[in-house]
């Protein structure tokens, strides 16, 4: 059983393993790439949040917004090369791989010393705070903590004083009274200072594509309006 194309949460994958006996494998790819990067059909040992290790022939590396390579474990952009790259794009194969084969994806993620890719969030999803990087994934996850909600989206939008702040969009599961302040005390506890939500609008549904993942620029086309005077 093969997983790819979004995040599989492990207990969802644990559950199924433990009622049919059949292990998920999961990967990470990109049309681009022909289209697998990765797989956990790859990796030393099987771990949770992984999307597994290089296939035979292609190469990982990370560039921190310098292009230097990260420290440590912190994550970067994922650049990859390898002869199943694409040349560029049609009609003028524009944007394909450097001269020296390396192209990036616009992914975040990190590598562990085994060599499993870990993902973190889209690059263009990044929100910059007072200089410091926010990933909305990470505070994503923690407003998913806290009882009562069923789904959240977290965006950037424009500040005066920091350049950019957070904002979170929460769905309750139920009554949405109390919500809010439950998501800003959880959050106050798990994240620090500039990662926690300036503000949580709460709704009662996210906009979706066909296969399901938020519209985050619906989300930021909203945040535009309301900038504009044009929401109350």
């Amino acid at each position: 059983m093969l997983s790819g194309s979004a995040p599989l949460s492990p207990e969802l994958k644990d559950r199924f393993t433990e009622a049919t006996g059949i292990p998920i494998h999961q990967g990470y790819g990109l049309t681009e790439a022909a289209p697998i990067v990765t797989s956990t059909l790859c990796s030393a040992e099987p771990q949770n949040g992984s999307v597994g290790a290089a296939l035979p022939g292609i190469e990982i590396k990370l560039l921190d917004e310098v292009g230097q390579s990260p420290e440590g474990d912190d994550s970067g952009e994922i650049w990859i090369r390898g002869a199943n790259m694409f040349s560029g794009y049609w009609p003028d194969g524009d944007d394909g791989p450097a001269a020296d084969g390396w192209w990036p994806t616009g992914d975040v993620g990190f590598l562990d010393a085994s060599g499993d890719l870990f993902l973190v969030d889209r690059l263009k999803e990044l929100v910059i705070v007072s200089g410091f990087n926010v990933y909305p994934v990470e505070v994503e996850d923690v407003i998913r903590e806290v009882p009562g909600v069923a789904e959240a989206a977290v965006i950037g939008v424009d500040d005066p004083a920091t350049g950019e702040a957070v904002v979170a969009y929460v769905v309750p599961a139920g009554e949405a009274g109390g919500v809010a302040d439950a998501v800003r005390d959880h959050c106050a506890v798990r994240l620090a200072r500039f990662k926690q939500p300036s503000r949580i609008e709460v709704v009662d549904e996210l906009p979706l594509t066909v296969t399901g993942k938020v519209q985050k620029g619906r989300l930021r086309g909203i945040e535009r309006r309301r900038r504009l005077g044009l929401l109350e």
